[in-house]
């Protein structure tokens, strides 16, 4: 692809990730590729993911930048570099604040990307909740997850991050580093009668609603 214009206000504060420039509150991305997106099944998704020698490189800078657009394209919270079949430990993702809880870890985060993540369990909580995910289209199951965590990696220009997170921004945290040890959402379920069709799920909810409302 060429030159591509994106208007995500999201990505402001990580502009500089990539070398981009800004205006009204737009990014302008050289040459960013939508990537094809590996689907459950495929080999790349059953691999462990090899660390990543230098984030800064260039090459990583590029693929961090083609796993930006391939997420919004989608469009995605969160995506892994295995997830567009490059086994490497590197993850892209944003909360937005319409996904946010009352915690106070539980909040809006702009684009991140983090290279090399390694994730510390916090505390004895877990939280089951749907789940969906790209490589998985139009299927969504309920996992249970660790409620909180602390997580660290590296981005692009070397800096290190090191955050708390809570609720479902510590569950697109989880989600998205499991990729990385070929790990799917589906391995994490304990009750597979709550794996289905986002369809169906939508199909059922809304005759439960019919229903109630009949009754009343």
């Amino acid at each position: 692809m060429g030159t591509k214009i994106a208007c995500f206000p999201s990505l402001i504060p990580f502009a500089a990730i990539f070398g981009i420039g800004l205006g009204a509150a737009c990014i302008h991305i050289q040459s960013m590729s939508i990537l094809k997106i590996a689907k459950m099944g495929h080999p790349v998704l059953q691999m462990n993911a090899e660390p990543v020698a230098d984030p800064t490189a260039p090459e990583v800078r590029r693929l961090a930048a083609d796993m930006v657009e391939t997420m919004m394209d989608a469009p995605g919270t969160g995506l892994a570099a295995p997830q567009v079949h490059v086994p490497l430990r590197i993850v892209v993702f944003f909360v937005s604040a319409e996904r946010t809880g009352e915690d106070a870890d539980d909040t809006a985060v702009p684009l991140t990307v983090l290279i090399n993540p390694e994730i510390e369990v916090i505390g004895d909580e877990y939280e089951e909740a749907w789940e969906g995910c790209l490589s998985l289209p139009g299927l969504t199951g309920a996992v249970e997850r660790p409620y909180r965590i602390r997580y660290c990696g590296v981005t692009p220009n070397g800096e290190i991050i090191e955050r708390e997170a809570a609720g479902f921004h510590a569950r697109v945290v989880q989600h998205e580093c499991d990729h990385l040890d070929g790990v799917l959402y589906p391995m994490r379920m304990d009750d597979l009668s709550k794996f289905a069709f986002v369809e169906e799920i939508v199909k059922a909810h809304d005759a439960d609603e019919d229903q109630a409302a009949e009754a009343n």
